[in-house]
């Protein structure tokens, strides 16, 4: 008997007020790191009604003009109209950022290997900037090995942005997306439900939101879906609200690193619990998390598994991890074991080499927040550039 499953992700667009955080917390760090690829920051956003604050850590040579970044990134996602709340032009900005803990400074500049074991590697020197355990998760699902319901809720949101920007001024820039997906014996045949619900002025009704909405947002994106799954009986929910005018900051409260899910696999995979915007790759909160998604995508992209899942574990001001793990959830094609065993040869998860190796110096993080940190072919950590040293590997 076929086991018929529904599994549910969800997405938002750039405009959700913790995505604002977000990329406000990155956009300080590109403009850090484009002056001092050396920084180290920790930075923390909360935005409200006409009002951003800025808070955390950050040791770096470069001169910020923090206000300025804020109106700057604040504009460019489209909070440019006056008394709705939250505009870029008249809204306040506090920064309150510090310099890091000395304590952390030194564990993550001088390793356990170099303070305790002697160690004169290079890469070894670069402790990781604190405890954790990071998952990278890919599987067969789709083109750039995701899974579906994120994959479609991400470029739904993406869609909801463009209509926003080109065709349907009177929507605002607060959004969120929703899609169900029905998997038989693990795999997607079909989407079953689509909720899409934007922010809008006073001046749209109801009937002309839906009608855009499905039109011009939706219709192009399951047209695409359905040349590999079934969207024949797709149910669509459109602003199920009735009236979502108060939106953005001025409705909600928003804070860095509170979309974790949506910046990952949409709950398809487990989360360590870290979050990423606004941590230089010292964290590897951050880092290690790119680098379990190079892995895995990998391993797929190899035909090692049509599912994988990786595991990274560190000890603060350590360089080597202190686990590994790996499950292709009985898909792989040889045993787990022996593929955690692979990984570890061709994949070096000391942090500085996977700064080294995925290039996290340089100022490119603001683009990750928003639309997920996986899945898209810009970043360095979406490369398959290791399938063939698995594959001899394992030969």
């Amino acid at each position: 008997m076929k086991q018929s499953r529904l599994f549910s992700s969800e997405s938002v667009t750039s405009g959700h007020p913790d995505k604002v955080c977000d990329q406000i917390s990155d956009a300080i760090l590109d403009a850090a790191l484009e002056q001092d690829p050396k920084t180290r920051a920790a930075v923390e956003t909360l935005t409200t009604t006409d009002r951003v604050i800025v808070a955390g850590e950050a040791t770096t040579t470069a001169d910020l003009d923090i206000e300025q970044i804020v109106r700057d990134t604040v504009a460019r996602i489209g909070y440019t109209e006056p008394g709705v709340g939250f505009d870029a032009e008249t809204l306040q900005v506090q920064p309150m950022i510090d310099q890091q803990s000395p304590d952390i400074a030194q564990s993550v500049d001088r390793s356990f290997e170099m303070r305790e074991e002697s160690s004169e590697d290079k890469l070894s020197a670069q402790g990781a900037g604190d405890q954790g355990l990071m998952f990278g998760f890919a599987c067969t699902d789709t083109p750039e090995l995701m899974p579906l319901p994120i994959a479609a809720a991400h470029e739904l949101a993406r869609s909801l942005e463009k209509v926003r920007r080109t065709q349907m001024p009177q929507l605002r820039p607060d959004g969120k997306t929703q899609v169900s997906v029905r998997f038989e014996q693990k795999r997607p045949v079909s989407i079953e439900t689509v909720l899409v619900s934007t922010q809008h002025s006073e001046d749209i009704s109801l009937e002309e939101i839906r009608e855009g909405v499905s039109q011009l947002v939706i219709k192009p994106v399951m047209d695409r879906l359905g040349e590999s799954f079934d969207t024949s009986s797709t149910n669509l929910l459109i602003n199920p609200s009735g009236r979502f005018v108060v939106g953005g900051p001025a409705g909600d409260t928003g804070v860095t690193g509170r979309k974790i899910i949506v910046d990952t696999y949409g709950g398809f995979s487990r989360h360590g619990g870290g979050a990423f915007s606004g941590k230089d790759a010292s964290k590897v909160d951050r880092s290690a998390s790119y680098a379990m998604r190079w892995i895995a995508k990998n391993v797929v992209a190899a035909g090692l598994a049509t599912h994988c899942e990786v595991q990274v574990s560190y000890a603060i001001g350590r360089a080597e991890p202190v686990g590994l793990y790996v499950d292709t959830f009985g898909t792989g094609v040889v045993p787990d074991a022996e593929l955690q065993r692979v990984i570890g040869e061709v994949f070096d998860l000391r942090p500085a080499a996977i700064i080294r190796d995925l290039h996290l110096t340089e100022p490119i993080f603001e683009p990750t927040a928003a639309y997920g940190h996986f899945g898209r072919d810009e970043f360095t950590w979406e490369q398959t550039d290791r399938v063939d040293e698995l594959k001899s590997a394992l030969a």
